[in-house]
Parts: C-alpha cells; structure tokens; sequence
C-alpha cells in the first residue's frame, strides 16, 4: 500500500502533465474568486472540451476566470470529460442535469451558480473566437455597458464560411428579433456575450428560457434598456461533433418571440398546444373522409378510429415541439400517451356538455360550439401539462 507521501507525489505529477496538455505554467491555476465565468452549454461536445479549456487559457491569461459547463446528460460522456479536467484544475466546473434540455435554461443555472461579477456565454464548438474575451472585458469594466456582445454583423465581423441559405436565414431571423429587441443591435442572434452579474439579476425572473437565443430573451425581459456594445468576430467552422441546428431550432425561436409579445397575457405554451390542436383536427377530419367517404366503414367507427389517430398525433407533435425541452422519450413514451389520450377524453366530455349546455339556453350554435372548444382546449393543456409532461416540465 501506497503512503501518504507517495500518494501526494502522484498527485502532484497528475497536475503537472495537466498542466503541460494546457500548455500553461502550474502557478496559473492557483485557486482564486473568479473575476469573469465562462458558461458553456453542452450536449454531446466531448471532443471540444480539453480543446476550449486550453484556448481559454492562452486568451485570458492574467485573467481570474472559470470555466463552468452545463450538460444536459450528453450521451457522449461530454460530462465525465469536464470532470477529468475539473479533477486536477480548479478553474474547470460541471453543472450536471438530468431530466431536461435546452440552451437557454442551461446557460441560466450557469450563470445563477456562480460567484463572478462578468459572466460571459459562449458555445463549446469553438466556432466563437475566444480571444476578443479581453475586449468584452475591458468593455465592460469601464462601466459603460451592461452588455458587450461578439458580433457577426458588427463592421469587421463575418460569418465565414455559411452558405447563402443559412445567411438568408439568420438575417431574417435578425428582423424578426427586432420586434422585441432595439434595431440597433446587429446580432441580436448571437450566441456569443458577455454580461455584468447585477444586469443579468435584474432580468432573470422575466426570461422565457426558450430556446437557443438566451441574448434576445434577456435584452426583451430587461426592466430597463440593457447598455451594450457589439464586438466584431468571425464565426469559425465547428472544431468536432455535429451541429445541434435542426428545424426545431427555428420553432423555438418562434415561441421565444411570441411569449415576449403576448406571454403576459396567454401562455405560449398554449398558443402551440392549440396551433397543434387546430392540425390535428385536419388530421381527424382527413382520416374521417378517407374511412367514411371512402365506403370503408360506417360514420361511428369512422369517427372513433379518427378521433384516435388525431390524439396520437397530437400526443407526439406536442412531445416534440411544445414540450421539447422535456419530451418523453423511450418507456415513458407509452405511459404518456395513455395520460394523454385520457386527459382528452374528459376534455371531449366537457367540451360536448358545455356546448349543449350554451345551446339548450338559446346561446346559438356558433357561439356554444366556440365555447365548448374553448373550453376543452384549456382543459386538455392543463391536465395533460401536469400529467403528461408536468414532472419533466421546466
């Protein structure tokens, strides 16, 4: 057995070949508060970290800074690399979750567990360039901002190598964001920023969470107009892994800008349940011509097979856009279709029992129908939010 001496002294040359692999003297990892906090949202970018960690050194050397990454249960094993760096350098950190998903939530409990007067966001793909970091800083210590963003579209930025495709989009998606955000702003879609803590404070009970774009959610949930400077960069090619950007990507922004305008006054994760429910009722109607208008059965179990089929659409439509960030997945899947599928079907019972309720009283046949699919709408997203998805739900 191993004594104590012996165990220090493998100790010690562990943090010295860590050291080495960092490219950086061991004095330098001294344990000290953090001046500025690097938080790295992560889903699979295992092969990005021990790279990034080692850019952040060469860039911000002479800064006190951390780096804390957010992983939400990467299958990759991106967390278990984050702790074998964590293990023999203090300024590395993981925030491990389970059970949820998305950017913006995560870079949230980034930044909500740390002690850092700056924090900056940044991507773990190493497409933004780590080394205007000091620029933001210096930006931000003069007291003059409240937020300096890394910029694309900022004189002097690029956005490298995209196509026309993807630069058509963003730059539509930049309109679009300038509906809750000053025109001013260039790169509202950035991901890339740096924020004073006490900005950060003042708006993190208004944000939506939703998404990708953290930068447009806290500049539109700012109780006051945010201060901000934009720093030009270019975006560079992903280092390793895949891309995360998916149609889904685009649907959340949408949401995102939705719940900024009305979410005060109607929740928008009911504007997409109801949208969804609005197909789903083509869904029936389709099912129902082709069973029914088609000879193949008679109305009433036409009717039943519908109605089924438009349920189980809705079911895995919502799992996949409504509750996306908590979707059920695998074993949970049937379970939850169950509940849902229930939950329905009361809503259904109400629906029918308020509409002839309302008709029986002279109320018309428009208005009372209007009201039964009001009213069973908002019963089916309040049951099945709470027993569908409601434990995963953030």
């Amino acid at each position: 057995m191993s004594d104590l001496s012996d165990v220090r002294a493998d100790a010690a040359a562990g943090r010295r070949a860590h050291d080495r692999a960092l490219r950086v003297p061991p004095a330098t990892v001294a344990v000290q508060a953090p001046e500025l906090s690097i938080v790295v949202p992560t889903f699979n970018e295992r092969g990005n970290v021990a790279e990034l960690v080692r850019r952040l050194y060469r860039a911000l050397d002479g800064i006190a800074w951390e780096a804390v990454f957010v992983d939400d249960d990467s299958s990759d094993a991106t967390a278990e690399a984050v702790r074998e760096l964590a293990r023999t350098d203090p300024r590395v950190r993981i925030v491990h979750r389970l059970g949820r998903r998305g950017l913006s939530s995560a870079c949230v409990e980034g930044v909500l567990s740390t002690s850092a007067p700056l924090v900056a966001i940044m991507d773990a793909d190493l497409q933004h360039d780590e080394s205007i970091l000091p620029d933001m800083r210096s930006a931000l210590l003069c007291g003059a901002f409240d937020v300096a963003v890394g910029s694309r579209y900022a004189a002097g930025g690029s956005t490298g190598q995209w196509d026309g495709r993807r630069l058509a989009f963003s730059r539509f998606a930049t309109r679009l964001g300038h509906l809750v955000v000053p025109p001013q702003l260039k790169d509202p879609m950035s991901g890339f920023f740096m924020i004073r803590r006490e900005a950060f404070m003042a708006s993190v009970r208004g944000l939506s969470s939703i998404g990708f774009k953290i930068l447009v959610d806290l500049f539109a949930s700012s109780p006051k107009p945010l201060r901000f400077v934009e720093i030009p960069y270019e975006f560079r090619d992903r280092f390793s892994g895949e891309s995360k950007l998916d149609a889904l990507v685009a649907w959340e922004y949408l949401l995102l800008l939705a719940d900024k305008l009305v979410g005060r006054w109607i929740p928008v994760r009911f504007l997409s349940f109801a949208l969804i429910g609005s197909l789903g009722v083509l869904v029936h109607l389709a099912v129902l011509a082709s069973l029914y208008g088609s000879g193949t059965l008679h109305f009433v179990p036409a009717q039943a097979a519908a109605t089924a089929v438009a349920m189980v659409f809705n079911f895995f439509v919502n799992n996949s856009l409504t509750y996306r960030g908590s979707r059920l997945r695998g074993r949970a899947l049937l379970p939850g279709l169950a509940s849902f599928v229930l939950g329905c079907s009361v809503g259904a019972v109400a629906n029918v029992g308020v509409a002839g309720y309302l008709f029986e009283h002279a109320q018309g046949w428009i208005p009372s129908a209007l009201a039964g699919v009001v009213v069973g709408a908002v019963w089916n997203y309040a049951v099945t939010s709470f027993y569908t998805w409601g434990r995963r739900a953030r």
